[in-house]
C-alpha cells in the first residue's frame, strides 16, 4: 500500500468516528502519563484510536542479534543489501549529534560483542529518543560502508515497559502507525490490538444497507479490522477503500447540499444583460479581451441574469488575464446601480488591485474605496459610513472588509482573489453582506493556482468553474534554469550585467531574518549583495512583517525604477506587477512548492521583455529534485498543478487545513480519483431519489454530514 504521511493526523471531527465516544481511560489498561501522551497525539477516545490508521505495513521479521546481522549482511552482494530489510535488537552504546546543512544523529548499537552504526539524517528529534543503555530494535536496510555495517534512517522501537513485548510473528503484516517522540508505533499497535474487539463491536455504520450491498462494501467494523489487522495486503486495500469511500461520500453529499441551498434556499439580485453596458465596460479595459476571457465573461453574464446566486470559480494560469474578467463582473453590478467588492489576501495585493482599477476607471463616475487593517481609525470610519450609505460603488479590501462594522447598501457582486488564502467561513461572511434582506451577492472566486481536476471535484463541488488557459497575447513564459548553490556567484555576475543594462530583478529568499537555520534572510542577503556581487546598485527589501504603507513605498520605488533589485520573501508571490522586472532569482528553491515557484516566476517578463528565472537549490530528496526539474521543463500551470498534487498531496497544495473543512484522513486524492467520481454520482443519485434527504435509511448519514460540514460550509438541515 502507498505510504501515508508520517505526521499524526488531526483527530476526526463530529460523528464520522462511528460514535465511538468512549474515553481510552475507560479501558483500564493505561496509566495517566500514557493517557496524557496519547492525548497530545490527538488520541483521546476509541473513535480517535479507530481512525488513527496505519501509514504502511511491513512484513514482520525474525529479530537478529547485532553479531548475526553483521555476518548475514557481509555475506550479501551490494544489490541484495539495498533490498533486504533487517530487524536487529541491541543496546545503544554511544550517541553523537552533528549540526549544519547535513545534520545527523549517529549511534552505536551493540550486543556486547559486536557493533553496528545507526545514522539518521535531518531527524533531530531522534536525539531525544536515544541514550546510552537504551534497549530496542532497529529495522531497516543494513549495508556495508567503508568496511563497517551501517543502517541509515532505520525505524527505532524502544523496548517500552508500557507495551508488553512478545516474540515476532514472522511473516505477519505489521501495521506502522503515525507516531510521535513520546509514543512509538509499537505502543499504538499494542493498544489497537487490545481495543479492536470493542471498536469493531460497537462502531455504528451509517451507510445504507442497500448501498453497501450494491457496491459490495464490507461493513464498517470489518473494514476497520481489515485496516488495523489485515491478513493480506489485498484485505488492507479493501478495508481502506471502504473508509475512503465513506469520507468522500460525506464530502460529496455536503457539496450537494451546498449546491441545493445556493440554488433553492437563497436568492441574489438579478443583473439583466445589456450589450450596450458590455461594450462600455470593454472600452474601459486596458486591452481587448481574448477569446477565453470573452467566454468566461459570457458564462458570468449567464449567471448574473438569474436570481440564483452565482457561485463560480475563475481559475487561470499566471498572466492569463483573470483580473480583467473580475473587473468586468464587478462593473456589471455597478452599471445597474449596485455595489461590488474585491477581497484580496494581503495589503500589497489589495493596494495593487485598487491602483489598477482606479487607472481603468479614471474619468468615470464610478466611486472606489480601499479598506485594509493599517488604515487610521478616522479614515476607516469615513469609508465605512460611505460604504453603508452607498457613496462607494466598488470596494477593494483585505480581511478588514469582513469586519462586522462593514455593511453595504446593496452588494450585488463579490470577488475573492486567491481563494485558497481564505476559508469557507470567510466566504460565508462575505456572502452575508449583501445589504438586501434575504439575499446574497453573486460570488466569483479566483485563483492563479489552477486546481487539479481531483481537487475541483472534491473541494469545489459546489462551484461552477471557468478556466483561462495560456498567456495573454504578447506575453511569453520565462526561461527557467536550475543552478546549484556552488554556482551562485556566476548567477549574480550575470544578474549584475543585466541590471547594468537597465533591467530589474526580484531576489527571493525564504526567511525574514536570520534564525540560525542556515537559510538566507532578507536583510543579511541584501547587505551581502550590496557589499559584494551587486555593489553600487540600488537594492531594496520587502517582507510580510513590514507595515502596509512601508511595503507600498518600497514597491512604488521599485516600479519607478528607483531600485535595481528587490530582495524579498514570498510576499511577492501573487499579484505584484512590475512591468520592467525581467529577472527572478530564488534562493533555497528546494524549500518551495511547485505551484509557489511557478507563481513567483510569473512576476517577471510582464512588460514585453523576456523573463528569466534562476532557481538556486540543492534538493535533498527525490520529490524536491522532481519539483525543480518540472519547473525547468514545463511552463503550463495546469500541468504543474497536477504534478504538484502527485508530488506533495492535497494538504500542502490546497491548504486544506486552512479551508475550514474536516481533513481527509484516509482518501488519497491522486490515487482515489475513481472513488471521487463514484461518490459524486452516489450523492447525485441520493438527491435525485430523495431531494431533501429525509429517508430513514440515510438519516444517520445525513447527521454525520451535517455534524462534519455544517459549520464550515454554512449548510443546514435542508428543507
Amino acid at each position: 500500500m502507498q505510504e501515508r504521511s508520517p505526521h499524526p493526523p488531526d483527530p476526526p471531527r463530529g460523528t464520522a468516528t462511528g460514535r465511538l465516544t468512549s474515553q481510552l481511560s475507560d479501558l483500564g489498561i493505561l496509566d495517566p502519563p500514557a493517557l496524557e501522551r496519547l492525548e497530545r497525539l490527538g488520541i483521546r477516545t476509541l473513535g480517535d484510536l479507530a481512525w488513527h490508521l496505519p501509514m504502511r505495513y511491513e512484513t514482520e521479521l525474525a529479530e537478529e542479534s547485532v553479531h548475526d546481522a553483521i555476518d548475514a549482511t557481509a555475506s550479501l552482494d551490494p544489490q541484495a543489501q539495498r533490498t533486504m530489510i533487517r530487524s536487529i535488537r541491541g543496546e545503544i552504546d554511544k550517541v553523537r549529534r552533528t549540526t549544519g546543512r547535513h545534520s545527523r544523529i549517529e549511534a552505536n548499537l551493540t550486543d556486547g560483542s559486536s557493533t553496528i552504526k545507526l545514522t539518521w539524517f535531518h531527524m533531530p528529534w531522534m536525539a531525544t529518543r536515544l541514550h546510552p543503555g537504551a534497549v530496542g530494535v532497529a529495522r531497516g536496510k543494513a549495508q556495508v560502508r567503508k568496511g563497517k555495517v551501517e543502517m541509515v534512517n532505520p525505524r527505532w522501537e524502544h523496548a517500552s515497559q508500557e507495551t508488553p513485548s512478545s516474540a515476532p510473528e514472522v511473516g505477519r503484516l505489521k501495521p506502522i502507525y503515525p507516531a510521535g517522540e513520546e509514543v512509538a508505533s509499537a505502543h499504538i499497535e499494542w493498544l489497537v490490538r487490545q481495543s479492536l474487539p470493542a471498536i469493531t463491536g460497537s462502531v455504528v455504520d451509517s451507510l445504507p444497507d442497500s448501498l453497501r450491498a450494491r457496491r459490495a462494501l464490507p461493513a464498517l467494523g470489518d473494514a476497520l479490522r481489515m485496516v488495523h489487522a489485515p491478513a493480506t495486503l489485498d484485505e488492507a486495500r479493501l478495508g481502506r477503500e471502504r473508509l475512503a469511500f465513506d469520507e468522500l461520500l460525506r464530502l460529496q453529499i455536503a457539496m450537494a447540499i451546498r449546491r441545493w441551498e445556493v440554488r433553492h434556499a437563497t436568492k441574489a439580485i438579478a443583473l439583466p444583460f445589456s450589450s450596450e453596458v458590455r461594450a462600455k465596460i470593454a472600452a474601459r479595459l486596458p486591452f481587448e479581451l481574448s477569446a477565453q476571457q470573452m467566454s468566461a465573461c459570457a458564462e458570468i453574464d449567464e449567471d448574473l441574469q438569474r436570481t440564483i446566486p452565482m457561485n463560480r470559480l475563475l481559475q487561470g494560469d499566471v498572466g492569463s488575464g483573470k483580473t480583467a474578467v473580475a473587473v468586468y463582473a464587478m462593473l456589471r453590478a455597478v452599471a445597474l446601480g449596485h455595489q461590488a467588492a474585491l477581497l484580496a489576501p494581503t495589503e500589497i495585493l489589495a493596494e495593487q488591485h485598487n491602483a489598477v482599477i482606479e487607472s481603468m476607471l479614471a474619468g468615470s463616475r464610478v466611486r472606489t474605496a480601499l479598506v485594509h487593517g493599517s488604515m487610521r481609525t478616522a479614515d476607516r470610519d469615513m469609508v465605512r459610513m460611505g460604504i453603508e450609505a452607498g457613496a462607494f460603488d466598488l470596494v477593494v479590501g483585505t480581511h478588514a472588509l469582513l469586519g462586522g462594522d462593514i455593511r453595504f447598501k446593496s452588494l450585488a457582486v463579490a470577488v475573492i482573489d486567491e481563494q485558497h488564502r481564505f476559508g469557507v467561513e470567510q466566504r460565508a461572511v462575505l456572502r452575508g453582506k449583501s445589504g438586501a434582506e434575504g439575499s446574497m451577492p453573486h460570488l466569483l472566486v479566483m485563483t492563479a493556482t489552477p486546481i487539479p481536476r481531483t481537487l475541483a471535484l472534491t473541494f469545489f463541488g459546489d462551484l461552477d468553474v471557468s478556466s483561462l488557459r495560456g498567456l495573454l497575447p504578447g506575453r511569453s513564459p520565462p526561461v527557467t534554469r536550475v543552478m546549484p548553490p556552488g554556482r551562485a556567484g556566476e548567477v549574480y555576475d550575470w544578474v549584475r550585467s543585466r541590471l547594468q543594462s537597465g533591467e530589474q530583478a526580484f531576489i527571493v529568499v525564504p526567511a525574514v531574518e536570520d534564525a540560525g537555520h542556515g537559510l538566507k534572510d532578507v536583510a543579511s542577503h541584501a547587505d551581502r549583495l550590496a557589499r559584494g556581487k551587486l555593489a553600487g546598485l540600488r537594492i531594496g527589501q520587502l517582507h510580510g512583517q513590514m507595515r502596509g504603507a512601508d511595503a507600498d513605498r518600497v514597491l512604488q520605488a521599485f516600479r519607478r525604477k528607483e531600485l535595481d533589485a528587490l530582495v524579498a520573501t514570498v510576499v511577492i508571490e501573487v499579484g505584484v506587477d512590475i512591468p520592467d522586472a525581467s529577472i527572478m532569482v530564488i534562493e533555497h528553491a528546494e524549500r518551495f512548492g511547485l505551484a509557489q515557484l511557478h507563481q513567483l516566476r510569473g512576476r517577471v517578463g510582464r512588460g514585453g521583455r523576456r523573463g528569466y528565472c534562476v532557481l538556486i537549490g540543492e534538493p535533498t530528496s527525490d520529490v524536491a529534485r522532481q519539483r525543480l526539474d518540472a519547473l525547468a521543463t514545463c511552463t503550463d500551470g495546469f500541468q504543474l498543478a497536477e504534478m504538484d498534487l502527485r508530488l506533495r498531496g492535497p494538504g500542502e497544495f490546497f491548504g486544506a487545513r486552512q479551508s475550514g473543512l474536516a481533513p481527509l484522513l484516509v482518501a488519497d486524492l491522486d490515487r482515489d480519483l475513481p472513488l471521487i467520481e463514484e461518490t459524486r454520482l452516489e450523492a447525485e443519485r441520493m438527491f435525485a431519489a430523495d431531494p431533501l434527504l429525509r429517508g430513514s435509511d440515510i438519516a444517520r448519514l445525513r447527521e454525520d454530514v451535517l455534524d462534519l460540514y455544517g459549520e464550515s460550509l454554512g449548510i443546514g438541515d435542508i428543507g
